[in-house]
């Protein structure tokens, strides 16, 4: 694999934020590519950015990200056919002058679990969507570029071509896997971040000295179920030998061991992998990865604490780092919110970085260009 570390020269005077004619500072700009339900967008705001435009194919999604974020330009379509010369158009913006593109092409065909560990290859067209965004950076040249993905690409030949087609452009590139509850995420989540930019060296946000635990994120709900906000509220719909499994799964991060036989699942009794499923959260110590099922305590370790139940989806949400007050209509089944709340990128992870991007850009100087 291509080198993912590099530098370039180029002369600039004041980066991230630019400054309009009464001399007051306007934020700096960007784009969010597979917006989803808007995770990264609501990180790169709270970094301090302008989010002028996003890119979302599923129509859930982007009428949960427009919900949230209404004053963006959205492109609700395939980004095969989203062209950079209508977006900077329809921006009002000329090429080079967008401060920041992000996105997350779609990961599923790079799991671990599809992929036995990558010990099997996958063919899925959604793992080339990465060369899409590539496309939509080379079109428009923004200064600093962010992707995010599963670990598993990392060593995937794509990411390589990739990483090559940016340094060819002027493009100093610094990737690395990450586990955001080193960032201010109460949970644990590695990550692939790749940061480039062409206006000045790259260097990845330092890790956090604090780490964020579940009672950081939820303890201060009120009960579920009585609390008024509909996402805490929707109920469980659970028979009462899975109601019975879950009372004797120990408080504060127990597990499905301490089961009785008789409560034992017959798989899980012939099996001793996936051993999460049916698990507590430990109230001092980050979740586990937050994923699509966390509705299902067998799914993984999703169980609440304390309570006698799975995480809901406002806890889910606040886990992933999304404000309380990001909505998610409950009409929507709580399948298919947690499946938005599952995929979306911890904003807190993303605003770290973006913020780290702004902090990097602003200084002066020269910086040395690669031969």
């Amino acid at each position: 694999m291509a080198s993912i570390n590099s530098t370039h020269r180029v002369s600039y005077s004041a980066m991230g934020r630019s400054h309009s004619k009464k001399g007051t500072r306007t934020k700096p700009k960007a784009i969010d590519c597979f917006s989803g339900c808007g995770g990264m967008t609501e990180g790169f705001k709270q970094a301090g950015y302008n989010v002028v435009g996003a890119i979302e194919i599923d129509t859930i999604s982007t009428d949960v990200y427009k919900l949230n974020h209404p004053r963006v330009r959205m492109w609700t379509e395939d980004i095969c056919d989203v062209d950079a010369k209508d977006i900077l158009a329809t921006l009002k913006l000329r090429k080079g002058q967008l401060d920041l593109i992000g996105g997350c092409p779609p990961c599923q065909g790079f799991s671990t679990l599809r992929t036995n560990n990558g010990k099997r290859r996958i063919r899925d067209p959604r793992n080339d969507l990465i060369f899409e965004f590539q496309r939509l950076i080379l079109g428009l040249k923004p200064k600093h570029v962010m992707l995010e993905n599963v670990p598993t690409l990392f060593h995937d030949w794509r990411l390589g071509d990739f990483t090559v087609s940016l340094e060819n452009a002027g493009y100093s590139v610094k990737a690395n896997v990450l586990n955001a509850a080193d960032y201010g995420v109460p949970q644990r989540r590695r990550r692939l971040v790749l940061i480039a930019s062409r206006v000045s060296n790259v260097t990845l946000a330092k890790p956090s000295s604090k780490i964020r635990t579940v009672r950081d994120a939820i303890k201060s709900l009120p009960q579920a179920g009585k609390s008024g906000d509909p996402l805490h509220d929707i109920p469980e719909n659970r028979t009462e030998r899975i109601k019975a499994r879950i009372r004797r799964i120990p408080r504060n991060g127990g597990s499905r061991s301490a089961l009785p036989s008789n409560l034992k699942l017959k798989c899980h009794k012939n099996s001793d992998g996936f051993k999460d499923v049916y698990g507590r959260m430990a109230w001092d110590k980050p979740a586990p990865t937050i994923t699509t099922g966390c509705f299902n305590p067998s799914k993984g370790r999703f169980l609440h604490p304390t309570a006698h139940r799975a995480i809901t989806m406002r806890e889910a949400a606040l886990l992933q780092t999304f404000p309380k007050s990001y909505k998610f209509p409950p009409n929507l089944g709580k399948v298919r919110i947690a499946d938005m709340i599952g995929n979306a990128l911890p904003p807190e992870f993303v605003r770290r970085h973006a913020k780290h991007i702004v902090a990097n850009g602003q200084c002066s100087g020269i910086v040395t260009r690669r031969a």
